[in-house]
């Protein structure tokens, strides 16, 4: 087996491969291998300053793990360290002294990086549960969305305005609304860090809320959400028929609204088209802003895409572009689908060139697999294969601990991926009762919040519906 600085080397080339001269030796050839743990999976790297963290973490985080997953395997944790070389002047305090190639890695200081360094929250305060890579940066304006980015962005800037009180921003599925709420509300928590701001899903708060009433803690529940200055809820859709959900929503709401509190709500259609809720909720959805995005168009899908490549270090000739835009036309999602694609089997085709014959298979699995609906057989199937479990051992009643977490994560993506009640879910599973059935999803959600890499590796076996 060949060692690890060997496997590393193997890395930098790849990295040189799919990145022009300058990206490489900007920010790639400065990186140093310090180890490799085998059995954490742990690879840790020197990188010259903290701010080659957040560039590589903002920028080519993508291609990072694509080819680490490659080379060391799925799954790897890529930890950082910055070394400082003693009494080296530092001339550009943005990029920090590099290391040479020749330095001896003794005469280094060593600080370590957490590797949630962007999402360090005091005890006191409140993790606003926002997804700090959609931002307004990357949040490309067309015009399918201009209004919407526009009062996004005002919203975040004034809060306080009544105007866009709520701000209820629609459209079809894939079209950025997930991307413009968490960048209104990271924005805001930048400007205004003293605000506390919380963003969820409404599968997770009807989760959160079915926990409170089994406990009997509902006023807890309403409490808590009633002390946020702004509330982003992404999905309101999946509230319909929810009686109990949209009763507690209802105070909620009434208690942020009358205190000049900020509400953002996303939904897949409009006020008037939602069904299975009271007119009072709907009247109230309508009294600040709707906003609507549309399909991008042609030059959007375009400027998307060279963002994408840019993005992950990809360089993809003009008529692929064309292409891609060309038949990929409703849904932003697909397009960041099919660069995913594009990178990773360029990557494990050792550099295969990307060609328009290469990019036409591409769109085409694709596609298939985003159209089809995905089934609770698909996502135990895919979970399964993921931890490397059979069926019966993932269903079954063993306690083992790999077991337990296949079952759980199959648990949380059916509940997420296909709406089924808990009941249902607890069925699919042997019988299991809905109290179980909520107490593992919940054991999953808590993971989430601090785990970066579980989210990754989640995001992973999703891919693969």
């Amino acid at each position: 087996m060949a060692s690890s600085k060997v496997q590393w080397q193997r890395c930098m080339d790849l990295f040189r491969n799919h990145l022009n001269e300058q990206q490489y030796t900007t920010w790639f050839a400065p990186l140093r291998f310090k180890s490799y743990d085998a059995e954490t999976n742990e690879l840790t790297i020197f990188i010259p300053s903290q701010f080659f963290y957040e560039y590589l973490e903002a920028n080519y985080r993508r291609l990072l793990y694509m080819v680490l997953y490659h080379v060391f395997g799925q799954g790897t944790r890529l930890l950082y360290q910055v070394a400082v070389i003693r009494n080296e002047r530092v001339d550009v305090p943005s990029q920090g002294p590099r290391i040479d190639v020749n330095t001896n890695i003794e005469d280094v200081d060593v600080r370590v990086i957490p590797k949630v360094i962007k999402n360090v929250v005091r005890k006191d305060d409140l993790d606003p549960q926002l997804n700090i890579e959609q931002t307004f940066d990357n949040f490309i304006e067309g015009v399918s969305n201009r209004l919407a980015r526009s009062v996004g962005q005002a919203v975040a800037e004034d809060p306080t305005r009544k105007t866009f009180n709520p701000l209820f921003i629609y459209g079809p599925s894939g079209c950025g609304k997930t991307h413009l709420a968490n960048a209104i509300g990271v924005h805001l928590k930048r400007l205004h860090p003293e605000k506390r701001v919380l963003y969820v899903a409404a599968h997770l708060f009807q989760v959160q809320f079915m926990d409170a009433r089994i406990n009997n803690k509902i006023n807890d529940f309403i409490h808590f959400y009633q002390k946020i200055d702004c509330l982003i809820l992404d999905d309101v859709q999946e509230f319909s028929g929810k009686t109990g959900t949209l009763e507690a929503f209802f105070h909620i709401f009434n208690h942020l609204h009358l205190n000049g509190r900020q509400i953002i709500m996303t939904s897949d259609r409009p006020p008037v088209e939602l069904k299975d809720m009271e007119e009072r909720m709907l009247t109230r959805f309508k009294w600040g802003m709707l906003a609507e995005l549309e399909s991008p168009d042609g030059q959007l899908r375009r400027d998307i895409l060279h963002m994408l490549m840019r993005r992950d270090g990809l360089l993809i000739p003009d008529d692929v572009i064309d292409y891609i835009a060309s038949n990929i036309q409703d849904n932003i999602r697909e397009l960041e689908g099919v660069v995913h694609s594009l990178l990773a089997y360029s990557v494990m085709g050792n550099n295969s060139e990307i060609n328009l014959d290469f990019a036409r298979r591409i769109v085409k699995a694709n596609t298939r697999r985003t159209h089809r609906k995905v089934t609770e057989e698909d996502i135990v199937e895919c979970t399964c294969r993921h931890y490397k479990l059979t069926q019966e051992e993932i269903i079954g009643a063993s306690r083992r601990a790999d077991y337990v977490l296949g079952r759980h994560v199959a648990m949380y993506l059916i509940q997420k991926h296909t709406g089924n009640t808990v009941k249902h879910i607890g069925a699919v599973f042997g019988g299991r009762t809905h109290t179980t059935v909520l107490h593992g999803i919940q054991q999953i959600e808590k993971r989430l919040k601090t785990d970066s890499a579980f989210r990754k590796e989640l995001r992973d076996i999703e891919k693969t519906f």
